[in-house]
C-alpha cells in the first residue's frame, strides 16, 4: 500500500468514525432498547410464580398457577390445534419458499418479484384478515376453522420464509450448479447434493420461523378461527374475560416464551454462525 493510499484510508476512517459521545450514546441507547425488551419478560416468568401475578409485583413465590394450569384441560386443544397448525405451516412455508426462493435470483428483474411477494407484510394484520375471511367463505368455499386458520398464518408466514431462504440463495455460487450438470449430474442429483445442503440452513430455518409466526398469529387468526381457537386466540379470550384463571395465562405464557426464545436463537444461529462456517 502506498503512502498517499494508507492517507486516504486513515482520512476514510477519520471520516467516518463517530466521537466518544457519540459511541457513548449510542451503547447506553443499545442498553436501555435490550432492557426494554427484555425486562418485561423476565418480570412475566417472575409473576407466573407469585402467588398474586395481578398484583403486577413479584412474590410472595409459589408454583400454585402452575399446579392449577396442568390441573386444568381447557387450554389442551388451542394448543394442540396452535401446535399442528404451525408444524403444517412451517413445512409448506419452508417448501415453498425453497422453490421460489431458488428461481427468485435468476429472474430479470429479482427485485421487483421480491416487493410483490414481502408487501403483504406492510398490509395491517386486520385489512388481511377480512380480505381472507371475504375470500375464504366466498371464492374458496372454506368453512371457517382449522383449514382456514391454515390459509390465514401461510400467507402471513411466507413472506417471513421466503426473506430467510433469500438470504441463503443470494449468497448461492451458482457455478456450483454448473459444474455439476457438466459432470453428468440430473437437476435432482444437483439439487440433492450440491444445492441442498449449502441451502439447509436457510430452509430449516424458514420453517422454524414460518412456525413461529403461526403459533403467534392473532389478528388473522380472529377473522378466520369460526368456533376454533389457537392457543393465542385462547389466551386473548382469557385475558379479555378477566376469568378466575387469568393467572395461570402467566405460567402458561411462560412456557411458550421458554419454548419459543430457544426455537427463534436456534432461527439465528443457522443463519448467521452456521451460514458463515460454510
Amino acid at each position: 500500500m502506498t503512502d498517499a493510499t494508507a492517507a486516504h484510508a486513515a482520512h476514510t476512517r477519520r471520516e467516518i468514525s463517530y466521537s466518544p459521545a457519540w459511541k457513548a450514546l449510542g451503547k447506553w441507547a443499545g442498553y436501555l432498547m435490550l432492557a426494554l425488551i427484555y425486562f418485561p419478560l423476565l418480570w412475566l416468568v417472575l409473576l407466573s410464580i407469585s402467588r398474586d401475578p395481578l398484583s403486577g409485583i413479584p412474590g410472595p413465590f409459589s408454583l400454585q398457577h402452575y399446579r392449577a394450569l396442568f390441573a386444568s384441560d381447557a387450554w389442551h386443544m388451542p394448543m394442540l390445534a396452535s401446535v399442528v397448525i404451525g408444524l403444517i405451516v412451517g413445512l409448506i412455508s419452508a417448501v415453498t419458499a425453497t422453490i421460489i426462493g431458488r428461481a427468485v435470483p435468476t429472474m430479470k428483474r429479482p427485485g421487483q418479484v421480491l416487493l410483490m411477494f414481502v408487501l403483504p407484510l406492510f398490509v395491517p394484520g386486520m385489512s388481511m384478515g377480512a380480505a381472507l375471511f371475504i375470500f375464504g367463505r366466498s371464492v374458496l368455499g372454506l368453512d371457517l376453522g382449522f383449514w382456514s386458520i391454515a390459509v390465514g398464518h401461510y400467507v402471513w408466514a411466507f413472506p417471513y420464509a421466503l426473506l430467510i431462504v433469500l438470504v441463503v440463495t443470494l449468497r448461492f455460487d451458482r457455478t456450483l450448479i454448473e459444474a455439476g450438470r457438466d459432470l453428468g449430474a440430473s437437476d435432482w442429483q444437483v439439487f440433492r447434493d450440491i444445492e441442498f445442503p449449502i441451502l439447509m440452513p436457510g430452509i430449516v430455518s424458514a420453517g422454524l420461523f414460518g412456525f413461529l409466526m403461526s403459533f403467534n398469529e392473532v389478528m388473522r387468526t380472529i377473522f378466520l378461527r369460526g368456533t376454533d381457537e389457537t392457543m393465542p386466540v385462547w389466551n386473548w379470550i382469557q385475558a379479555a374475560a378477566q376469568q378466575s384463571q387469568v393467572p395461570i395465562i402467566f405460567s402458561l405464557s411462560s412456557i411458550i416464551l421458554l419454548i419459543t426464545l430457544p426455537l427463534l436463537s436456534a432461527v439465528f444461529w443457522l443463519l448467521f454462525v452456521r451460514l458463515n462456517r460454510t
